[in-house]
C-alpha cells in the first residue's frame, strides 16, 4: 500500500478542514444520505450531521442539502459548492503528494531501512551519555546523576 498523504487546512482557531470532513463529503455524494455516509465512517448520524452542520457555516453556503425523510424518503446530497470544496482539496492533495515525492521516498527509504536491522524491528532509542566525571551536578541530583526525590511527594514537611 503506497504511503497515504493528507492534509488538513486550519483557516483559523474554529474552522478546520481536513481529510475526514472530505471523506464524509464524498461519502454523502456517494450514498445520498448523512446517515449512510456516517456509518461508513463509523459514526453517529448525530455526528455527522453536526459535521454537515459545520461545514455548512464555516463555509457560509450549503455544501449539502438535506431532504426530510418520510414515506417518500429523505435524502442529502452535495451542492455544487460541495462538489466544488471537494475537488478543490483532492487537487491540493495530489499536487503536495506530486511535489513532495521526492522527500516521501526519501522517508519511505529511511522506514524500510529501520526496519531490516536485527529481528526487522525497529532501532532501540540509544543511550544517553554519561556525565563526564568533572561536570558540574544539577540541583536536585544525587551523585550518581539520579535526581533526588521531592520531601513533598514522600509526605514529609518541607
Amino acid at each position: 500500500m503506497p504511503t497515504r498523504l493528507t492534509i488538513r487546512f486550519d483557516f483559523d482557531d474554529e474552522r478546520r478542514l481536513g481529510p475526514g470532513k472530505i471523506a464524509l463529503l464524498e461519502s454523502i455524494a456517494e450514498t445520498g444520505s448523512i446517515s449512510a455516509a456516517g456509518r461508513k465512517h463509523a459514526m453517529s448520524y448525530r455526528r455527522a450531521w453536526l459535521l454537515v452542520e459545520e461545514l455548512n457555516r464555516i463555509f457560509g453556503q450549503p455544501l449539502v442539502t438535506a431532504r426530510p425523510g418520510g414515506a417518500g424518503g429523505g435524502g442529502a446530497s452535495l451542492t455544487e459548492a460541495g462538489e466544488r470544496v471537494v475537488a478543490l482539496y483532492r487537487e491540493a492533495e495530489r499536487k503536495m503528494r506530486a511535489a513532495a515525492a521526492r522527500e516521501i521516498a526519501g522517508i519511505e527509504k529511511a522506514l524500510g531501512d529501520a526496519l531490516k536491522g536485527p529481528g526487522l524491528s525497529a532501532p532501540k532509542a540509544a543511550t544517553p551519555p554519561a556525565p563526564h566525571p568533572a561536570s558540574p551536578r544539577k540541583r536536585g541530583e544525587e551523585k550518581n546523576g539520579a535526581a533526588r526525590s521531592s520531601p513533598r511527594l514522600r509526605g514529609e514537611v518541607g
